[in-house]
């Protein structure tokens, strides 16, 4: 077989052992997004980063996101919070740093798990490194979201809101910036 015909048939060999696993990582993230949210309330930079899941006619919470269980808060690799000022989120001091968010939807009220554990996939949850548990306000939309989706919205100088909105549910958890 001529040099050339061997370096085809071996790239060839190549392309197609290795596109399944590239398929495999790509159409996720094209189903859900990486996306990013950033604010700065008083003299804090917060910064949430996360995959955005559709709803694509399913019934999401208690069906595709089961009650009771710890949810990655949105796709693929876990949801990032980065703040360069000490928090206050939902009553729990929160120092400067990144973490991951978790939470654990229920019909009634949700949990938000700021956990100490950055850079891993959304479903290697670690409950030993939770910062803090704190409870989120639940209410039901009018209309539904398409596209999950977490912001952050001043409330005030030195106060906001994180919010997660996704199908008819809206979860959301003040923010007060330290001094």
């Amino acid at each position: 077989m001529p040099r050339f015909s061997r370096v085809v048939f071996t790239m060839a060999l190549l392309f197609f052992s290795v596109s399944p696993l590239i398929a495999q990582e790509v159409r996720p993230r094209l189903l859900s997004p990486r996306d990013s949210t950033r604010q700065t309330i008083g003299q804090a930079n917060i910064v949430v980063d996360y995959g955005r899941p559709s709803k694509r006619r399913r019934t999401i919470f208690g069906a595709l996101v089961p009650y009771g269980v710890v949810w990655r808060t949105g796709a693929n690799e876990a949801t990032h919070l980065r703040t360069d000022r000490d928090l206050t989120i939902g009553g729990v001091r929160v120092p400067r740093g990144t973490y991951t968010l978790w939470t654990i939807p229920e019909r009634e009220s949700w949990t938000l798990i700021i956990n100490r554990v950055t850079g891993q996939w959304g479903t290697d949850y670690d409950k030993s490194q939770d910062l803090a548990r704190v409870n989120m306000n639940v209410t039901t939309l009018d209309e539904s979201v398409e596209q999950f989706t977490i912001a952050v919205a001043p409330n005030g100088a030195r106060s906001g809101v994180l919010t997660m909105t996704w199908d008819m549910t809206q979860a959301s958890v003040p923010i007060q910036v330290e001094k």
